[in-house]
């Protein structure tokens, strides 16, 4: 494998990675707060549909990103009402939102476009182009350094670099903030943030709504930056995947954006090389390079799940003592 080759490699799990990030630090942002939410992927789902459905319908991607972000809210705050207000189960709650995203995506996407669930080819202002650094073609001439100037970090879509700005964002807030203190106390012990004079069903909203913002913009990503449309089904377990990783980053930004490079890392090798043929082995089969990613998902969840310890009131509702 050649140095240009390795970068081409990481170019891609630049671009791959980023809805991942995206969905995992609005897992962390949600669970730390002691919500489960495993409707990651619904809410992405619904957001890369309006995003490209509004983008198509008005030919400007920002429209459609903020379609994208109002869907992901919507379906965010509904999530935050059964689990905060109602104190009803979260997983189920979760597992809704899934189905009805999944089932409405599809139901509107036929009604208005007749295309079976997709949305017309965007184009033009219609998505997001790639961004390129000033003076790439010249720099990247330059042995070594740079390649990595004009392949790697250059030519991304505005999006993979708002991911990668979010995760020491996420970290000022959660550990720099009196707001990021908050929500971890509130994770871990709502009965004294509550007894301090602070509302826990705000507090939880705050997050929830911080959750439902960062799946909108992994969802527009999808459809709008990644792609160039709207397929039916287009988050392909991307929620779960970014759930997964946030176990293994035991719920902490820096180790949330590792786990993410190293999925997408193992999802642009899956693209990359999906005919290898091993030396006494024979030719490995293209169904296991693309069952990588989700191979490393059940290896992690099965072996790291039971020493990742979540927040301590992750999951039970909060009962106000009267």
């Amino acid at each position: 494998m050649d140095y240009l080759t390795i970068i081409q490699i990481l170019d891609s799990m630049l671009r791959l990675s980023a809805p991942l990030i995206f969905a995992c630090l609005a897992g962390l942002f949600s669970e730390r707060s002691g919500i489960f939410d495993i409707g990651l992927e619904g809410k992405m789902l619904a957001s890369a549909f309006f995003s490209a459905a509004v983008a198509a319908a008005t030919g400007s991607v920002w429209l459609g990103l903020m379609a994208g972000l109002t869907a992901s809210m919507i379906l965010a705050a509904i999530h935050g009402f059964a689990s905060i207000t109602f104190q009803g189960n979260q997983l189920i709650s979760g597992v809704a939102i899934n189905f009805l995203a999944s089932g409405m995506t599809a139901l509107i996407g036929q009604n208005w476009f007749r295309l079976g669930g997709r949305t017309p080819s965007l184009s033009g202002d219609g998505r997001f182009l790639p961004i390129e650094f000033p003076f790439a073609e010249s720099i990247g001439k330059i042995p070594f350094l740079g390649p990595i100037y004009s392949e790697l970090l250059s030519g991304h879509t505005i999006l993979v670099y708002v991911a990668l700005l979010t995760v020491p964002l996420t970290w000022w807030l959660l550990f720099k903030t009196r707001f990021g203190l908050r929500l971890r106390a509130v994770g871990e012990n709502p009965e004294a943030v509550d007894t301090g004079g602070v509302s826990v069903s705000f507090l939880r909203y705050r997050a929830v709504l911080i959750c439902g913002l960062l799946c909108g913009l992994g969802g527009a990503y999808l459809a709008t930056g990644m792609a160039a449309g709207f397929i039916r089904d287009m988050t392909a377990g991307k929620g779960f995947i970014a759930l997964a990783a946030l176990i293994f980053a035991k719920w902490r930004p820096a180790y949330a954006l590792y786990a993410c490079l190293l999925f997408g890392f193992l999802e642009a090798i899956a693209i990359r090389y999906q005919n290898i043929t091993i030396e006494g082995v024979g030719t490995i089969p293209v169904q296991f390079m693309q069952a990588l990613p989700y191979i490393l998902t059940i290896v992690i969840l099965a072996g790291l799940v039971g020493k990742a310890i979540p927040p301590k009131a992750g999951g039970e509702p909060y009962v106000k003592e009267r």
